[in-house]
């Protein structure tokens, strides 16, 4: 008979497949399904979820996590077992028909909102988000019960283990200290050198075909994914089955091109998570944090290189013909802007900490109960003129209603965002230490990068805590002013 930790291991590869097949209809939701399939594809996502969590939470999966602690395991093997306690711990936490309601819930505001912000309808939009938050602060109330900490820091738990508001709150109130001035004074630096704007249009097929180029450089692999369309750009699937996602403009060139950079980042972490220990819990990402801390490297910390950009460039006049806009200079200086704007996915990284900040403030007040949903529209207004000095009055579809995270009941997300590109500088100034970044990004091949972020980030899944991974690969916990110097040494 299969001892108590291979039982576990068993059980928990069954759910890797499931989780597998909810991925990809997920992916299929978003990016291929016609509009009339998304009740039956709501109510399907439902019920894989709940049977999902029926397996998880059933009773003898506890007396296996007991039984299998008291067994001579390996280091590996002990870390898995970490990681199969705390699904369960967490798992256990929430009733069927709350998970269930979640799912139908968040499948409809989801599916509603992808035409309700295209027609800026935030008064139709309103119930169907007030349902999803209903639903989110029931479940924190749950979790909060059983940890013993705040609902806004029980949901946090989920996306990034071993963070709490009080410590985001630290770290973002230092920023707020900081980064004010700094918009300004690169604002009022790069005002001297006014720049020729690209012009459009820019056809999306050979949008497309330059994301595919640029993918093609940065190591992803397509045998084992693809690249689509959808409202809102993401990267879902599985290791083996990446889909990533983004939206095309033809009025504009680098929404979407810097956008399949990120979502490459993602992917590219993804596809090489510890395959020997797949369908396991410890070959998962370790968390979002880290994630985006992927993305926003291969977006931020490379992307926006001038030797990358120089090279972007290139791929992009085999597509585009040449225009004033598209002189070398003109175009990475074009790709440094610092301007305050409304839509986050398409912000700059010095501003895009205030649109992390803004949602951070206003969804944790939102699942403490000290706002309704009522409030949003107002409450993001007066933030974003605060901080970024714009107005969304009356503008939800690129205020309030621009995120599609909300929709589906992710509150405690949003922080990871920011605390990805301060873990993503702090990566690249370690990786600096160790060899020449800029002479590998002027030659074109990343492989030694690469190969560190495998090394370090990448074949370690969640085999380790947060802060060990981060201490093993820099030498440091989360140092937030790598950060700050790298934004200053990029744009200063």
């Amino acid at each position: 008979m299969p001892n108590a930790y291979q039982q576990l291991t068993h059980r928990f590869q069954r759910l890797s497949r499931f989780a597998h097949l909810g991925a990809i209809a997920g992916w299929d939701m978003q990016a291929m399904m016609p509009p009339k399939g998304a009740a039956a594809r709501g109510e399907a996502l439902a019920e894989l979820r709940l049977l999902r969590h029926q397996l998880l939470t059933e009773p003898v999966v506890g007396d296996w996590i007991a039984e299998a602690k008291t067994l001579p395991l390996s280091s590996s093997e002990q870390a898995n077992l970490h990681e199969i306690t705390r699904q369960y711990t967490l798992a256990t936490v929430l009733p069927g028909n709350l998970v269930e309601a979640q799912s139908l819930a968040g499948s409809r505001c989801e599916h509603a909102w992808r035409t309700l912000r295209a027609s800026n309808d935030w008064a139709s939009f309103e119930p169907l988000l007030k349902e999803v938050v209903n639903l989110a602060r029931e479940e924190a109330t749950l979790r909060a019960e059983a940890t013993g900490v705040s609902r806004y820091d029980a949901l946090l738990n989920l996306y990034e283990p071993g963070m709490n508001s009080a410590k985001l709150d630290t770290l973002f109130g230092s920023v707020k200290t900081w980064l004010p001035d700094l918009i300004q004074e690169i604002m009022a630096r790069q005002a001297r050198y006014p720049l020729v704007t690209p012009q459009g249009p820019f056809s999306t097929s050979l949008q497309r075909e330059t994301g595919l180029d640029v993918m093609k450089v940065l190591g992803f692999d397509f045998e084992a994914g693809r690249l689509d369309i959808s409202a809102h750009p993401f990267c879902g699937g599985v290791p083996d089955d990446v889909r990533i996602t983004t939206r095309y403009s033809e009025n504009d060139l680098f929404s979407a091109l810097f956008g399949v950079i990120h979502e490459t980042g993602h992917a590219r972490y993804e596809q090489n998570l510890p395959r020997e220990w797949r369908g396991q819990p410890v070959a998962e990402a370790r968390s979002m944090g880290i994630h985006e801390s992927q993305s926003l490297f291969f977006e931020m910390q490379v992307g926006r290189h001038p030797l990358f950009l120089k090279q972007l460039r290139t791929l992009v006049l085999q597509h585009f013909p040449q225009q004033p806009a598209l002189e070398e200079d003109n175009f990475i200086a074009w790709n440094h802007r610092v301007t305050p704007g409304l839509i986050r996915v398409d912000a700059d990284e010095v501003t895009y900490p205030a649109h992390v900040i803004l949602r951070y403030e206003i969804e944790r007040a939102l699942v403490e109960g000290n706002i309704e949903v009522g409030d949003i529209p107002d409450l993001w207004n007066e933030k974003m003129q605060a901080s970024l000095g714009l107005s969304t009055q009356n503008n939800y579809r690129d205020g309030c209603m621009q995120d599609i995270h909300w929709t589906d009941g992710s509150f405690g997300y949003f922080p990871t965002y920011t605390l990805g590109a301060m873990y993503a500088a702090q990566f690249m100034a370690t990786i600096r230490q160790k060899m020449d970044t800029d002479e590998i990004i002027r030659t074109g091949d990343l492989t030694p990068v690469f190969n560190w972020l495998n090394s370090n980030i990448w074949n370690k899944g969640s085999l380790l805590a947060t802060d060990e991974l981060v201490k093993q690969a820099t030498g440091e916990s989360l140092n937030p002013d790598h950060f700050r110097q790298h934004l200053i040494t990029r744009y200063l």
